[in-house]
């Protein structure tokens, strides 16, 4: 029997930034894409096995992370961030056919474009009125129906291209023109992305006591093997006020001797540590690794506990220049 169609989810409507990074997918264009409404809801569909997969933005490079991806995969059923991808971000302010800027009063999009927009919105529409949309697509495509209670929306150029009844007002009017927006694919758990040396593992590890020094010890676990960082954030877990999980993204593969012995030192302090995956970087930056936390090193120093176990000489041979002197 041929083998079921992929089907992937993400966040929609059809034209979202969201939906371009999933074209980034080998296979993804002839798969079936199913948008959904928002991030919880796309993650719900792996849950539940009606998707393979969801594509969902995590973080973006003015505004930081995206909360409801990272609140939303820290719980509930376990899931894998199986790859990701970058898109660069451009805005354009769309209404409908008729309509002036010196019109507008209301504007929607969703959060983090408003937040890469509001300086350009302040100086050319200062008076105007943020309405929170689920995504900049959906805002978007709202204005082509009869009861829209807002007068533009900002979304992607590719909405405004494919949809004839909205009227591109403005261009390229995002604050930050090197803006890009990264986005995981996550799925359920399963046989781990082979390491390439330009690896990323995140991890989310929940605060087990606020105490001084409880977030030093955390990082530590991290700093002593020579494990960079390239993103920690704390978020509010919600049970009660100043308690805390951290969302920590760490350069390298769980398959490398150094990061697994700094998952294994995380679970030592926090047990209920979740492991979210190994991935490729979609920049294919190569993690730099320092000689004495290569896993070269980690396996000599393994062999060195060994044989002090075994009973073995472990006496070192000093060169000449490594001798200490007299």
């Amino acid at each position: 029997m041929p083998a079921s169609p992929v089907t992937y989810t993400f966040l929609g409507p059809e034209g979202t930034f969201t939906e371009a990074a999933l074209m980034q997918v080998p296979g993804a264009a002839e798969a079936i894409r199913v948008p959904s409404s928002n991030v919880n809801t796309a993650l719900d569909k792996v849950r539940d096995g009606s998707a393979d997969a969801a594509m969902v933005p995590i973080e973006n490079s003015v505004e930081g992370g995206v909360t409801a991806t990272l609140d939303a995969i820290a719980t509930g059923q376990e899931l894998r961030i199986l790859r990701e991808a970058l898109v660069p971000i451009s805005f354009v302010l769309v209404t409908r056919p008729g309509t002036r800027i010196e019109d507008i009063r209301r504007i929607s999009t969703h959060g983090h474009a408003w937040a890469q927009c509001r300086l350009w919105v302040n100086a050319n529409i200062p008076n105007a009125e943020y309405i929170p949309g689920s995504s900049t697509a959906a805002a978007a495509m709202g204005l082509l129906e009869n009861d829209t209670h807002y007068d533009a929306a900002i979304c992607a150029p590719i909405v405004a291209t494919e949809q004839p009844g909205l009227t591109v007002l403005a261009e390229n009017i995002g604050d930050n023109p090197g803006a890009v927006t990264r986005f995981v694919l996550v799925g359920r758990p399963g046989v781990l992305p082979e390491p390439t040396g330009a690896d990323k593992t995140t991890v989310v590890v929940p605060l087990p006591e606020d105490r001084p020094g409880a977030l030093m010890e955390i990082l530590d676990q991290f700093a002593t093997r020579g494990v960079n960082l390239s993103r920690i954030e704390s978020r509010p877990t919600g049970q009660y006020l100043g308690h805390y999980f951290f969302s920590i993204d760490a350069d390298g593969h769980v398959a490398d001797s150094r990061v697994a012995d700094a998952l294994a030192g995380l679970h030592r302090i926090s047990p209920a540590t979740r492991f979210l995956g190994s991935y490729s970087r979609a920049d294919g930056h190569r993690t730099l690794v320092a000689p004495h936390t290569s896993d070269q090193a980690f396996r000599a120093a393994h062999a060195w506990v060994k044989n002090i176990l075994s009973g073995a000489s472990v006496v070192p041979e000093y060169t000449q220049e490594a001798s200490p002197r007299a």
